[in-house]
């Protein structure tokens, strides 16, 4: 099912800017793209308003962001421990861009980056080989313990299990994601059509807000258990 540009096509539209719609839209097939890089600006621009004017006596804004970004960073640390801190912003980061892709859904004529499988998949392929990388740094070439299993000379069995384990949470991620957002969108597609005008998709889209928030806390925890693990000595 392909969800129709509506907001940024009609945009297009009334600016004249015809070669746009046929390049971008027509030819590339690419709205999870064109809406990432709205994501990013809107979340730039929000943040950017938020600390703007820092001080000691803190606005509503930076009152707002404190507290949002104070409560990531006290989980976080909860889960992983005070060495948690140093890869706090990786996961904020993931977070906030997840829970923005979800609620731009919740907005008529506009599309969910993350209801598209690529959107979700490149964050999964962020977030696991950094789990590795991490295991690497903190513990070196031992870190291959972590696969081995308790006992030595179960390693030949346990090695494939544990590998195959941690290649299926990049399908975890990425296909729970967007198993979610996409079935959201689907179901909120085929209430308009049947029933719009008796405002039959107002509940669905009220449910759409916590599943969004659902889902980008989920993927944020997850990948904190996983960096946890990866800090954590093998047993």
């Amino acid at each position: 099912m392909e969800h129709p540009i509506f907001f940024l096509d009609q945009l297009v539209g009334l600016l004249g800017l015809d070669f746009i719609r046929h390049h971008l839209y027509g030819q590339f097939h690419t709205p999870h793209v064109i809406y990432t890089w709205l994501v990013m600006l809107v979340l730039i621009g929000l943040l950017g308003l938020g600390a703007r004017g820092v001080s000691m006596i803190p606005t509503k804004g930076q009152n707002f962001i404190e507290l949002m970004i104070g409560g990531m960073e006290e989980f976080v640390v909860d889960v992983a421990g005070e060495e948690g801190r140093r890869f706090f912003p990786i996961l904020a980061t993931v977070f906030l861009y997840i829970l923005v892709c979800n609620l731009f859904g919740l907005i008529p004529g506009f599309y969910p980056p993350t209801g598209t499988v690529n959107t979700t998949l490149s964050c999964a392929l962020v977030v696991v080989p950094m789990t590795h990388i991490i295991g690497v740094m903190y513990h070196g070439p031992k870190y291959i313990k972590h696969f081995m299993g308790p006992i030595w000379w179960m390693s030949p069995i346990i090695l494939p299990i544990e590998m195959i384990g941690h290649l299926a949470r990049v399908l975890s991620l990425s296909i729970r994601l967007f198993g979610n957002i996409a079935g959201h969108e689907l179901v909120v597609g085929i209430l308009f059509m049947l029933a719009g005008m008796f405002f039959a998709p107002l509940p669905i889209m009220a449910l759409g807000i916590f599943v969004s928030v659902v889902q980008a806390f989920v993927f944020f925890l997850l990948s904190t258990m996983y960096f946890s693990g990866a800090m954590e000595h093998a047993h």
